[in-house]
């Protein structure tokens, strides 16, 4: 029997209920608005690289707009704003160098296929980024979730906050920032998930300590590599 290609599409329509993604993109609104967004100017332009359903670009306030997602179906979740590209995270070609002041990747590098392709997509990063700005990455820490780590069919690389930090390192990032213990594994966590929780939870790290299980990671473009 030949090899067969996961379905993208296919897979995550069985993974999220309609009332599960509008519960998701009620959290994505508290959390852009309540943290990531001071890590954005409203004057940038900014990548979302492996949007998913858009839930960050569509709420993250900034001038320019840019989606990247294999999965055809991005583009019906995204905001009249949001530029959409179907093309995988590994070629960004439809951008030109340092054309980017910001990238954003969430639950994205896990999905790779080896390391050598997360490095890829981190010099793709690299490439569009203009000089000193920043990548942050949403990552779920496999330091902290050894076993639930596994339990989606398409998950391929094992990454923790350390290796992380290493990869960025060896693609030209220096590290600005590491939270190793940040958000809950996934949207679908037993604890309380509505907007009002997210935006409490968010002002308690010591909270994070506890129930984080993604690491969060912002990096800047070095000169050279």
């Amino acid at each position: 029997m030949s090899g067969r290609s996961i379905d993208i599409a296919q897979l995550y329509q069985g993974r999220f209920s309609r009332e599960e993604l509008q519960k998701k993109n009620e959290v994505w609104k508290v959390l852009c608005g309540s943290f990531f967004q001071k890590y954005v100017s409203e004057e940038q332009t900014v990548l979302d690289v492996g949007a998913g359903y858009c839930e960050f670009i569509n709420h993250i306030r900034c001038a320019k707009k840019f989606a990247v997602d294999p999965n055809a179906d991005a583009v019906r979740h995204a905001a009249p704003d949001v530029k959409v590209f179907a093309a995988p995270a590994t070629d960004l070609s439809f951008l030109p160098e340092a054309s980017v002041d910001t990238v954003f990747m969430s639950n994205l590098l896990e999905h790779m296929r080896s390391k050598e392709d997360v490095l890829k997509v981190l010099a793709e990063a690299r490439r569009v980024l203009k000089s000193g700005q920043r990548v942050m990455i949403l990552q779920p820490n496999v330091r902290f979730l050894c076993r639930e780590y596994w339990d989606f069919f398409d998950h391929h690389i094992p990454l923790s906050d350390r290796s992380l930090a290493e990869a960025l390192q060896l693609a030209g990032f220096q590290i600005e920032k590491i939270i190793p213990r940040f958000l809950p594994y996934t949207t679908k966590s037993r604890l309380p998930r509505g907007p009002v929780w997210v935006k409490m939870y968010l002002g308690m790290p010591w909270a994070w300590r506890i129930f984080g299980k993604q690491t969060f990671v912002v990096a800047r473009k070095t000169c050279t590599l």
